[in-house]
């Protein structure tokens, strides 16, 4: 048999005019109550990440360059003579990243599995281990080299060329050639924006250069690899760097994001240095 559902006319006009009073009395505690739930929830809700996608604030973030001391703010000038030129290279960084390098990292972590994922970033900060070996000796630093000379050993050997990171527990720093001519002296130079690599300045710009031909001659000397072998190399290390850094073109929400980036590399640098 089938269910016949009440009607209007099913009642007595007593009986309807009831349930009207009652349905308009419970009406707007309802009302209340989901306008109530609909606040709550869109306050509290913020963007979930995947469990497996490690996201690592960009190196000249707010947060980790400035921190407390605001000093920097008052005391620095920052010369920047080719800003015309500073800035079409900046917008053209935005469109590469935009319509070729995300999709491809993008392309590169949906097909590549988390654990090879790791395991490649791993290798990739093994390998830059040795430019901050060689840094940290120029610089006369003891400890640093200590450290990472620990790292390399042990990662290189016990953790496979450096694809698991068994020497996590052992101080790890980031040093180039620009951190060691700033720690001898040498000023920054006018403020450069490098096509594909981003906010950079004269010194650090010779430093990348002068880092990249000692690496090559270390790789040369150990290894005898062909020319597709580097450019692989090279491709895939692009490829995780940007993997791991958050950093996004015009999402900063400032209408000043060239002079606030710009600030902010700066300000990194020189704390660099004075580690």
């Amino acid at each position: 048999t089938g269910t016949t559902w009440p009607t209007w006319s099913t009642f007595s006009g007593r009986e309807a005019g009831q349930m009207m009073t009652t349905a308009n009395n419970i009406f707007p505690a309802r009302l209340l109550l989901l306008i109530g739930v609909l606040v709550f929830s869109g306050c509290s809700t913020k963007p979930i990440l995947p469990e497996h996608e490690e996201i690592i604030p960009p190196d000249f973030s707010a947060e980790r360059v400035l921190g407390e001391d605001v000093a920097y703010l008052d005391e620095m000038v920052i010369s920047d003579p080719w800003e015309g030129f500073n800035r079409s290279i900046y917008r053209f960084n935005y469109r590469f990243d935009k319509y070729i390098f995300l999709p491809v990292v993008g392309a590169y972590q949906t097909v590549t599995p988390d654990v090879v994922e790791t395991g490649i970033h791993n290798f990739m900060r093994n390998i830059q281990d040795v430019t901050t070996l060689v840094n940290s000796v120029l610089q006369l630093d003891f400890e640093k080299t200590m450290n990472t000379t620990t790292r390399l050993l042990v990662n290189s050997t016990i953790g496979l060329a450096g694809f698991i990171n068994v020497a996590s527990d052992v101080p790890r720093s980031d040093e180039d050639f620009g951190q060691t001519l700033g720690h001898y002296g040498v000023g920054t130079g006018p403020y450069l924006v490098l096509p594909f690599l981003g906010p950079s300045n004269v010194r650090d710009g010779v430093g990348l250069g002068v880092d990249w031909i000692v690496w090559t001659e270390i790789r040369d000397w150990a290894l005898n690899i062909e020319t597709w072998q580097d450019w692989g190399y090279t491709i895939l290390r692009a490829i995780d760097i940007r993997a791991h850094t958050a950093f996004r073109y015009y999402e900063t929400g400032s209408p000043f994001e060239y002079e606030w980036v710009r600030l902010l590399y700066t300000t990194k640098r020189k704390l660099d240095v004075e580690r």
